[in-house]
């Protein structure tokens, strides 16, 4: 992959290709691999989105601390029975977001991607707009490789280590990913994949990693409904023309700085933020079985 947000646009300007076409080039030279190979695998991972996205809706699972249980039902059930202040639409996506999250909890099958504190993220944005735009598995296939060139460029830059970088690394890199992937599979250039994942970033630079025990349930999962929302948003600025002045490649070098002036304390250690509350600890406290003096 391209250093640099110029040099991606100026490959795919060059070729009249999308940057699904340069990973898909790049990926299959390094891992040896065919066209049809590579895209068995991405059809293999896109399954199991599609499963972890749809596993809670109409069900609900029980976890030990009981943090995030049947959220994805009741706002399933809620587009369902009600007239919701976004959309019906919005709503059944997050509660996919929702469903990756509670299957993560439960100890399912998901595709962290890029983390499982994240995982919810990429499936609802994928399976939501497939949903509502009946695209197929091919469009998804280029939606995702939009989102691995979207995130090697993270990861020259950056990181998706909430230990590293606060949730600005995993549900901000998640969400640009997503939104990437939804500017192309809607037919948007790449120029406008990278401004939607720009703004993305912009959005939620600086955002605490604070799960509570270390558990990436709670706020884990809020975020993940949230962070499929910010790639609605991004991706709708990016396709109505709106630009970040700041390239995709400054962005995550940006991101990068914010991590690491983070405190300790809320980049996932468990320690600050809503960890850090009293309800925060007392769970902690349960989870690590310390018992009190």
């Amino acid at each position: 992959m391209l250093n640099t947000a110029k040099e991606v646009i100026e490959a795919c300007d060059k070729d009249n290709i999308h940057i699904y076409d340069l990973v898909l080039q790049g990926e299959t030279k390094a891992l040896k691999m065919t066209e049809e190979e590579m895209k068995n695998k991405i059809r293999e991972i896109l399954e199991v989105m599609k499963g972890s996205s749809l596993e809670t809706l109409e069900k609900s699972f029980e976890t030990e601390y009981k943090m995030i249980d049947g959220f994805a039902k009741m706002m399933n059930d809620y587009q369902k029975d009600k007239d919701p202040l976004t959309s019906k639409f919005l709503v059944r996506a997050m509660a996919m977001a929702f469903s990756t999250s509670e299957t993560n909890a439960n100890m399912g099958t998901i595709a962290a991607a890029p983390t499982a504190g994240s995982s919810g993220i990429m499936p609802a944005a994928l399976m939501a707009a497939k949903e509502k735009y009946g695209l197929d598995d091919e469009v998804l296939i280029n939606g995702l490789l939009t989102s691995i060139g979207i995130g090697q460029i993270i990861g020259k830059y950056a990181t998706f280590a909430g230990a590293e970088g606060g949730c600005q690394a995993e549900c901000g890199s998640a969400s640009a990913m997503a939104a990437a992937a939804l500017v192309e599979m809607l037919g948007g250039s790449p120029e406008e994949a990278l401004h939607a994942a720009s703004i993305t970033l912009i959005n939620v630079m600086g955002l605490a990693c604070d799960p509570i025990a270390g558990l990436v349930e709670y706020p884990c999962t809020f975020r993940n409904a949230s962070g499929v929302m910010n790639s609605f948003i991004s991706a709708d600025m990016a396709l109505a023309g709106i630009k970040s002045i700041v390239p995709f490649d400054e962005v995550c070098q940006a991101m990068g700085e914010v991590g690491h002036l983070l405190h300790e304390s809320i980049r996932e250690t468990g320690l600050g933020g809503l960890a850090g509350t009293k309800t925060g600890q007392e769970i902690r406290a349960k989870f690590l079985n310390i018992k009190e003096d």
